[in-house]
């Protein structure tokens, strides 16, 4: 819990310093924090999304910066900005707390809070966000220095190594963390607390055994994983998973078991295994009720008529050329934004079990 409440404070202080975390979810051509007020001399109405995202090279990031990259191009109403943040799991505190209004969050992290469940045990949040849809899958595995000696997830039951979950903070950390608990094999290690941006800097040191890393949609991995796989000097396996972390991930309600083919490395990762077991997490946009619904359904209008320019910027973004694909991450109890679900709607891809935010 210590590791979220300094993350939250570090996105705190950046949003004092530099005044962009505190921007109201949508705001007039004038930029000053207000909500649907009249821009264009036409009296159409111009918004402008200032979006959470995660660490600096983060998957999240990358697809806010292709929906914003969409938006200047193809949008007249809509203007998205993409702000540093500590994480998936920490951008529902900020969100409570009133520091922003549309953040990237995962199914995990949602679904923990909706229920004082995991960190939100012991620090519950009052407010939660209304579902945008989902704009990433991240597919998270372990690799291993060659140098270790693992070969296997068995291998860490025996205690004593290095191990990376991810940075704390992040919707993946928080899910690989209850997986690793899970398997047994949190305890027996020595777990490193990094940012992502140091990790890479720690593997070409040598201060690292183990490391879960991910990619997204089969595509490519996160940009983080991408500087450890230049500065690990060739150095990484990915490595076997063994019956009883297999059945960890079974075992964890937030996390979806997929095999998979390593994907998107310089080097030979493959030399222990062809294969290995992943566990996967839905990231989904998400927006606060002083996000007005024209905002929200212009979002998902361009991630899905305007995908091609979306993938132009981001490779690895999903193919929402059929609106039904952006419905998959939907948590029934909780509910969905209402421009969101008048997109929804009018593309014929709502379920009325589905429950409908609203708006202030």
């Amino acid at each position: 819990m210590s590791q979220i409440s300094k993350s939250r404070r570090s996105v705190l202080s950046s949003a004092a310093t530099l005044g962009v975390i505190t921007l109201a979810g949508c705001s007039s051509d004038s930029g000053n924090g207000s909500s649907g007020d009249s821009g264009s001399d036409s009296g159409s109405e111009n918004y402008r999304i200032s979006i959470g995202g995660t660490s600096s090279g983060s998957s999240t990031q990358q697809a806010g910066q292709a929906l914003a990259r969409a938006a200047q191009q193809h949008s007249d109403i809509l203007d998205v900005s993409v702000q540093v943040t500590d994480g998936w799991t920490a951008n529902l505190y900020e969100f409570d707390e009133g520091n922003i209004s549309s953040i990237g969050v995962d199914n995990n992290s949602l679904t923990k809070a909706m229920n004082d469940e995991g960190p939100f045990a012991d620090q519950s949040v009052d407010s939660l966000p209304q579902q945008g849809f989902v704009f990433t899958n991240l597919e998270m595995y372990w690799v291993a220095m060659g140098d270790s000696g693992i070969t296997s997830t068995a291998d860490l039951a025996e205690g004593g190594y290095n191990i990376y979950p991810i940075q704390p903070g992040f919707g993946t950390r928080l899910l690989t963390e209850e997986v690793i608990r899970e398997a047994g094999l949190w305890e027996p290690n020595e777990i490193l607390n990094l940012d992502t941006s140091d990790i890479a800097g720690a593997v070409e040191e040598g201060r690292v055994d183990a490391l879960c890393i991910y990619g997204a949609n089969g595509v490519s991995l996160s940009s983080w994983v991408q500087e450890v796989d230049v500065r690990s000097g060739g150095q990484l396996q990915v490595i076997e998973v063994d019956e009883n972390f297999e059945q960890a991930i079974d075992n964890v309600g937030g996390a979806i078991k997929k095999e998979l083919e390593p994907y998107g490395w310089e080097q030979e990762v493959t030399g222990i295994t062809d294969t290995t077991i992943s566990w996967v997490l839905a990231g989904q946009w998400a927006f606060g009720p002083d996000v007005p619904a024209e905002a929200t359904r212009e979002v998902a209008r361009l991630s899905s008529e305007h995908h091609e320019a979306i993938r132009e910027s981001d490779p690895t973004a999903l193919d929402h050329s059929d609106p039904e694909s952006m419905t998959s991450a939907v948590i029934p109890e909780l509910g969905v934004h209402p421009g969101v679900a008048d997109f929804f709607e009018e593309n014929g891809v709502w379920n009325d079990e589905w429950k409908r935010g609203e708006t202030n």
